[in-house]
């Protein structure tokens, strides 16, 4: 006998077409309605919340009157909570971002009932990441649900052998890359198979002949799946009856108004042996192409751009820093961290962080980054505060003329490279001492000594260079007393910093005294086209592209860094490139190149290029949206009328690095385009490697026989890497998470802006912020390695996205050396992500995971406390035994 599971909830994007308040408001009626319903209806079971707990933060937040009466359906099993916080973007948000939203949700949805919903509940996201299984089985959950990345399965539950189907049911085993394995349920007829079901018999008998037969094709069960609802949909007040009526329609079918726990149990029960495993990353490979929606990564670059911002500030500034204050007695700020990833996570929903929505969600969007970002700040600021009164300054030797300062690499990996620093070398106090700002300001401006040095904690002296002073205004906010106010003369320069370890500093001071390091003549630049270093020989060709020669492999790279500008008549979804579109190249174009600095320990180029593009489609891209024209039906052509796009980037490289630092900046003035940069890699590969959330996905260059779409573009956060036996090429960037690998391997291409001005999907909402008009400015990285160096080169992707943090010293004693590294990892195979408190106990949480799949060894160094294993959810499973990882493993360890 047939049973068919009617599960009742709303899928609820916070904002999308809408302002996040108008949702809101929507949202109140629904949980209103509810409430009245569970009033009126003793038989109306159940409503699942859409695995997302701030559903009932948004509610109450307006309704708080109605707390009590939300903890007894809670409690009652008619609201079904959990088990994450929202339902975020799995390709756009960091790994650490995924397994936060993990674990503050499981802490909210405890706070409602131990009994929420066990479902890693995936509906909607635009494609689902291959570390699912492992990261589901470490919070206690065994079934993933997902609408999107897999294609429904074949007519009649078969396969032929001239389709490839990635499963034969709508029930299938789901296999990570490191084998943990999780049952996998597709919504194959969507999320919505079962709304507004009618309670008239005659149209009843209709819509469940045809939705009972539209799920028997796919299902592996006679448990039938029916989701009663979809995008804000108001909750079916008749369903009771609606009920009643199929199942007096259909007496050898039993209809059950169910929810998600009931239905795993009985599917579970009824599973046949023959179910299908699939594998890795669900991103609709076997499919058209079309409909991906990977082109989201490049919706809004400057979303992105302050995404990492946010993110990273969290990650691998503000809480590291926290945790090292911790030791030395101040209070962890557990609860402001905690809101500030709140207040960041609400920005990751998948029509939020993809750049899919109307213009208002976005802006608003822009506050939270700022709102997360300030009290990152803050934390940061208090606990760098605390860290430089334990560090030792007196080790580098007191004098008089000279001003300490402690460089901070606080992120996961090792970092180098340039960097520029503004100490406060002196102040004048003007609030307290009545002496007048403008007095204080020309005491210190009249001081003109301009001769400066830096040196080391060993005393040797650091090159320095672009050194210059300016007098300025700045305060401090002392804990017991009120604000005081100061003019300092700032002294700025900068430094090539040698490696440092994770999570360390190293202390420096800058003298008042003539430098004493002999002149060196031999600059990196030889001329504005040609530079050589330790590691490369670059030549920049006339139209500003690059061939470069990788002194450890001996292989020479041409062509790299050419820019190409297309049309698009897409939408915020989806890249359509014109017919017949004939994209604008800087090959072969002259550019300008101009040396800006070039010394002995780092060079800075610049090149300019100048790019005739249209200022748009031309008017009948218009028409076409306003009539709701498919994208890929869409006829419309480029503008006649064109605009000089300049786009400047300069090069950096320093003496010892295989790296070239890229920041391209222009003023977009065009609309409805694409501009990407295009490097060559001299490989022929078949499969290249991109950072994706706890993993470094391998993932194939050529499409399926299917894929109809001209592009494939993919998801990346921190790189991407094309490399054979001999070496290759790692690309880093900031924010810029849309590439792709040509099928040949032979080059990358990252997109740097992508304009567009409708928001798409079901109805035409035009987007003008979307066309992203303005300065724009962007990162990246061009890293060549050889066969032995390919981890550590991930590892420079890493750190670049962490910048070097400062802070001014003075000289005095210390229970903390002038160097250290807090807490290290010795193998390059092995990424950590955290080092934070734990949430329920004073005890460090480290996280980290297997970049490899071979099994790694590893030690760590700069701590020798307990060491206990742990799960995304911070319980204790028992004291280390072994410091190993299994292949792609995720490790949390409480210390």
């Amino acid at each position: 006998m047939k049973k068919v599971h009617i599960i009742s909830h709303s899928h609820w994007d916070r904002e999308w077409y809408m302002d996040y308040e108008q949702h809101h408001m929507l949202l109140i009626e629904l949980i209103d309605d509810l409430i009245q319903l569970f009033k009126d209806d003793p038989e109306y079971k159940s409503f699942h919340l859409d695995g997302q707990t701030i559903i009932l933060d948004d509610y109450l937040q307006v309704r708080p009157e109605n707390t009590k009466i939300i903890k007894k359906l809670v409690k009652q099993g008619k609201l079904k909570v959990g088990p994450f916080y929202i339902l975020q973007d799995d390709f756009l948000t960091t790994s650490e971002s995924n397994a936060r939203n993990m674990l503050l949700g499981a802490i909210d949805s405890k706070k409602w009932t131990e009994d929420y919903v066990k479902l890693g509940y995936f509906p909607d996201t635009f494609g689902n990441m291959g570390q699912t299984p492992q990261m589901m089985k470490q919070i206690g959950i065994d079934t993933a649900a997902f609408g999107r990345g897999v294609k429904p399965t074949g007519f009649g539950n078969q396969v032929f052998d001239n389709d490839k189907y990635s499963s034969n049911f709508s029930e299938m085993h789901w296999e990570g890359p490191d084998k943990s394995k999780v049952l996998g349920v597709l919504f194959a007829n969507w999320y919505s198979n079962g709304k507004e079901i009618p309670v008239d018999k005659n149209e009843a008998k209709i819509y469940w002949d045809k939705k009972i037969n539209d799920v028997d094709k796919y299902a592996s069960t006679n448990q039938l799946l029916f989701l009663n609802g979809s995008d804000h949909q108001p909750v079916q007040k008749d369903l009771t009856l609606a009920i009643k009526v199929a199942n007096e329609l259909y007496p050898d079918i039993e209809f059950v108004h169910s929810d998600f726990n009931t239905y795993i149990k009985e599917l579970k029960s009824k599973l046949p042996d023959n179910l299908n495993t699939i594998t890795g990353e669900l991103t609709s490979q076997e499919t058209d192409g079309w409909t991906t929606l990977a082109n989201t990564a490049s919706s809004r670059i400057y979303l992105k751009q302050e995404n990492v911002k946010a993110s990273k500030m969290l990650e691998e500034v503000a809480e590291p820093l926290a945790v090292f204050a911790s030791e030395l007695g101040l209070e962890y700020p557990k609860d402001q961290l905690d809101y500030a990833w709140k207040t960041l996570m609400q920005n990751h929903p998948h029509d939020s962080i993809c750049g899919c929505s109307v213009d208002e969600v976005h802006q608003e969007m822009m506050t939270r980054f700022s709102k997360s970002e300030g009290v990152a700040e803050y934390v940061a600021n208090r606990s760098i505060s605390k860290l430089e009164q334990s560090i030792d300054t007196k080790q580098l030797g007191e004098d008089a003329n000279s001003k300490p300062f402690i460089i901070f690499n606080t992120g996961s990996s090792p970092k180098s490279g340039l960097t520029e620093i503004e100490v406060a070398y002196d102040k004048v106090l003007f609030t307290q001492s009545h002496q007048s700002a403008p007095d204080a300001f020309t005491k210190l401006d009249s001081n003109q000594e301009n001769n400066f040095s830096v040196f080391d904690k060993n005393g040797q002296e650091i090159p320095i260079f672009n050194v210059s002073t300016r007098v300025g205004f700045s305060f401090e906010l002392p804990k017991n007393s009120f604000r005081e106010s100061y003019m300092n003369k700032f002294v700025k320069f900068s430094i090539n910093v040698k490696e440092m370890k994770s999570y360390s500093w190293e202390t420096y001071k800058l003298s008042l005294n003539k430098s004493k390091l002999r002149k060196i003549d031999h600059n990196l630049a030889i001329s504005k086209n040609k530079i050589e270093n330790d590691k490369l020989k670059i030549q920049i060709n006339y139209d500003g592209s690059l061939n470069v020669l990788n002194k450890a492999t001996n292989e020479n790279f041409e062509n790299l860094l050419i820019f190409e500008d297309s049309g698009d008549l897409g939408n915020e979804y989806v890249f359509r490139e014109p017919v017949n579109d004939k994209r604008i190249s800087t090959k072969n174009v002259e550019a300008d190149i101009t040396i800006l600095e070039n010394n002995s320990e780092f060079v800075k180029i610049k090149v300019a290029h100048r790019m005739n593009v249209p200022v748009s489609m031309n008017e009948r891209l218009l028409e076409e949206q306003r009539s709701h024209t498919d994208y890929r039906q869409r006829k419309a052509g480029r503008s006649k009328e064109k605009k000089i796009l300049i786009v400047t980037s300069i090069l950096s490289l320093t003496k010892e690095s295989s790296v070239i630092d890229i920041k391209t900046e222009f003023n977009n003035q065009m609309m409805d385009h694409r501009l990407q940069v295009l490097i060559n890699t001299n490989k022929k590969v078949d499969k290249h490697y991109a950072d994706s959330i706890y993993e470094v996905v391998e993932r194939q260059n050529k499409v399926s026989n299917k894929w109809k779409n001209p592009e494939n573009p993919q998801h990346t956060h921190a790189f991407v890497n094309v490399h054979d036996k001999k070496g290759g090429v790692t690309v880093s960037n900031i924010g810029l998470n849309e590439y792709e690998v040509t099928q040949l391997g032979e080059q990358i291409k990252v997109t740097l802006l992508r304009s567009i001005g409708e928001l798409g999907d079901w109805g035409y909402f035009p987007t003008p912020d979307a066309q992203c008009l303005g300065i724009q400015s962007v990162s990246y990285a061009i890293d060549f390695h050889n066969n032995d160096e390919f981890y550590e080169s991930l590892h420079r992707a890493f750190s670049r996205q962490i910048p070097f943090r400062t802070v001014i010293s003075s000289y005095h004693s210390g229970v903390n050396p002038s160097a250290k590294s807090f807490v290290n990892i010795n193998n390059s195979r092995v990424k950590i992500t955290a080092l934070k408190k734990s949430q329920a106990s004073n005890e460090n949480i480290l996280r980290f995971y297997n970049l490899d799949s071979e099994n790694q060894n590893y030690e760590l160094s700069g701590t020798n406390k307990k060491i206990t294993d742990s799960n995304i959810l911070e319980e204790h499973l028992g004291e280390t035994q072994e410091m190993n990882l299994t292949g792609y493993e995720i490790k949390t360890l409480l210390i």
